[in-house]
């Protein structure tokens, strides 16, 4: 049985609870559920605050974890990033109030700074050759310019309205953050083989993002011209219809280029256009 760390709640939570869905990892959480066993799948899941999870990991009492690279960083446990996972993604920036002028990081200098990431911040602050007085809190960083605790914030950003909403403004991006998926260092052999499933699951679900499955239908004299325009993962699927002057071609997209291509087929010839969603790919 594989223990896996999640956050209990909030954004990370929630497309983590998606990704192990899509995985066919189905897990059932009430709120006072501290450990649930997942359905399906050999593995335990563990919920927990974010900052407890790399030192859970680190220590042995989880497997795996899955936590944001902001947090990670900042607590500097033994624990191995194992894959990114391309989600909740972040920034830690510095932000100081709009009404200042910015001509680069010097203006830290012998400033006081308010954060909840102390660590990442001294290490950025050294790196650069910066004195500044680091204020550590836990609640409302973005609020501390404004009541006189502090000159300037070192938080995390995600869409900027926070810093907008408290008459911040953003001017140093120091880290950016993602979700990652950690292991303890010395899993066992039995683990490493559960892990490795859920690997093969995650890449699978990740393969599938973005990508839709197409059929058409097409003249045979026009084959050739439209599988020229079609930049499926392979070469498409040919198959025979009951008119033997026509055929079906199957082939997988990209979301981003899919109305582009589409209007391509159709010029070339191609009918009966049919658009499926794609769950999981295994390559």
């Amino acid at each position: 049985m594989l223990r896996i760390a999640v956050q209990s709640k909030g954004r990370l939570y929630e497309d983590t609870m998606k990704l192990l869905s899509e995985a066919d990892v189905e897990v059932s959480k009430s709120a006072r559920t501290l450990l649930v066993q997942a359905n399906g799948f050999p593995m335990e899941v563990l919920f927990l605050r974010d900052d407890d999870i790399p030192q859970t990991v680190a220590s042995g009492v989880a497997d795996i974890g899955i936590v944001g690279e902001n947090e990670y960083l900042e607590r500097g446990e033994k624990a191995d990033v194992i894959k990114r996972l391309d989600f909740s993604k972040c920034r830690l920036s510095l932000a100081i109030p709009k009404a200042e002028k910015y001509e680069g990081v010097k203006w830290f200098e012998h400033k006081k700074i308010a954060t909840s990431y102390p660590n990442i911040l001294r290490s950025f602050l050294k790196k650069n050759s910066i004195k500044a007085d680091v204020h550590v809190i836990t609640g409302s960083v973005e609020v501390s310019p404004g009541i006189g605790l502090a000159d300037a914030i070192f938080d995390i950003v995600s869409s900027g309205s926070t810093l907008v909403s408290n008459n911040l403004k953003e001017v140093e991006v120091v880290v950016r953050s993602e979700a990652l998926l950690i292991g303890t260092p010395h899993l066992s052999k039995e683990k490493k083989g559960i892990l490795e499933q859920l690997l093969f699951r995650i890449e699978a679900v990740k393969e599938a993002k973005g990508k839709k499955y197409v059929l058409m239908n097409a003249p045979k004299e026009k084959v050739k011209d439209i599988v020229s325009v079609l930049p499926g993962i392979k070469s498409p699927t040919i198959m025979p219809l009951a008119d033997n002057n026509w055929c079906s071609i199957h082939t997988v997209l990209d979301e981003n280029r899919f109305w582009e291509i589409i209007g391509q087929l159709k010029e070339k010839g191609a009918q009966g256009i049919l658009v499926l969603p794609i769950e999981k790919m295994v390559l």
